[in-house]
């Protein structure tokens, strides 16, 4: 599959889909626009009351972001939401990006003693308006040190920063494969710029599918802004717990304090006025599962750069109905000579349902699932041709960003 394109009606998406006239309803929730301002960045979604926002903060919203530990006053009301956040608050860190004028504070995550630090690309990135921010980063303990950027990955919005500081302490990271809806789940990070806040709620649905905007700098000429931002599709964990502007590359933590998720997005009802305002927190947050960013940031780290599966089609929601609203798996519309799904036999006219054991009901959705496989990865993949449903291993490409 191609990468997706910022979409317009009718254009093709770039797995072949174009945005309808009419919303269609389905696991992949679709970006239409990029709104950004100051280092806060987002995209309305296809419908009218919706928006998924990304959530560095713009500078200036807080005057200055405030050191708060996980303040125990009565040892014998400790809740597990308390000790869990006492666990993993030690490895989460404030990072402040700036270049010229513009400055965004967002989040990250600790992942070793040698200072590499789990963030989002926009973070570090301004929105994909930067190539080459300045970086510093405030421990827990209220530390300041100077940060380098290791590698950004556009594809799934994960970046890793790095500092030299003694006695760092690495975040434990759990399995996001073995979460449930209805498990508790717990955001820490610097909302606003408010270092060390701690919000609660539960996983509200495990296996969700977004498009947000893109920070990909490779367009940005000289390191200034970009004028146009593709859009990504990413599978996600949703939580009710409180995400606002600068939870952005924070955990998303579990009842036992291990990192489930990286906070990439919010939804908020309705848009502002100003394209200078994003209202907050609704109770619709997206973590990117810690199993798919550590395979990501393992990467990162080793080479500076990730990979990612490319199936090598086009493809179109597959309606379930003549009029249904509803789509029903990802129809092939052609397919890349001696690409991936070329070699695995696919033709033109399937409907693939599902690839790397990921159900697929849309195209956003069959995107998702490629890109979390690191290029090379052998997967079956399920698809109807006719009425039959057939399945077959199939060798990915490798994506780019571009």
């Amino acid at each position: 599959m191609n990468e997706h394109k910022l979409p317009t009606l009718g254009e093709n998406n770039g797995t072949g889909a174009g945005l309808k006239p009419r919303k269609r309803v389905g696991a992949g929730l679709y970006v239409a626009c990029l709104v950004a301002a100051g280092g806060l960045g987002g995209g309305v979604a296809a419908g009218a009351t919706s928006m998924w926002n990304t959530a560095a903060t713009a500078s200036g919203t807080v005057q200055s972001t405030q050191v708060t530990p996980v303040i125990v006053n009565n040892t014998e009301s400790v809740s597990a939401v308390t000790a869990a956040a006492q666990k993993a608050s030690p490895s989460v860190v404030t990072i402040n990006a700036s270049s010229g004028t513009s400055g965004a504070t967002g989040s990250g995550i600790i992942l070793d003693a040698s200072g590499h630090i789990l963030t989002n690309t926009h973070v570090v990135t301004l929105d994909g308006e930067a190539t080459n921010a300045a970086i510093e980063v405030r421990t827990s303990d209220g530390s300041v040190y100077q940060g380098t950027i290791v590698g950004t990955d556009p594809l799934s919005d994960l970046a890793i920063v790095q500092i030299t500081a003694p006695g760092l302490v690495a975040a434990v990271l759990g399995d996001s494969g073995q979460v449930n809806v209805g498990d508790t789940a717990i955001a820490i990070g610097a909302p606003l710029g408010l270092s060390g806040t701690v919000t609660n709620g539960i996983v509200s649905a495990a296996n969700r599918t977004i498009e947000t905007a893109s920070s990909d700098t490779s367009a940005v000429p000289n390191g200034s802004a970009s004028t146009a931002q593709d859009t990504i599709s990413i599978n996600v964990i949703q939580t009710d717990a409180a995400i606002n502007p600068g939870n952005s590359g924070g955990p998303l933590v579990n009842a036992k304090g291990e990192i489930i998720g990286v906070n990439v997005a919010i939804a908020s009802a309705g848009t502002t006025s100003s394209s200078s305002a994003q209202a907050g927190n609704i109770g619709v947050g997206f973590s990117i599962p810690i199993n798919d960013a550590k395979r990501v940031a393992q990467e990162i780290i080793a080479t500076g750069t990730a990979t990612h599966g490319q199936l090598g089609v086009s493809v179109r929601d597959n309606a379930s109905g003549a009029s249904s609203e509803f789509a029903a798996g990802a129809e092939v519309s052609s397919v890349t000579p001696d690409a991936a799904a070329d070699k695995a036999g696919l033709k033109a006219g399937d409907v693939i349902t599902g690839l790397g054991g990921r159900s697929v009901t849309d195209a956003s959705e069959l995107t998702a699932a490629a890109r979390e496989q690191a290029a090379g990865a052998t997967v079956k993949i399920t698809y109807v041709r006719g009425s039959q449903e057939q399945s077959t291993d199939v060798t990915l490409g490798a994506a780019t960003a571009g």
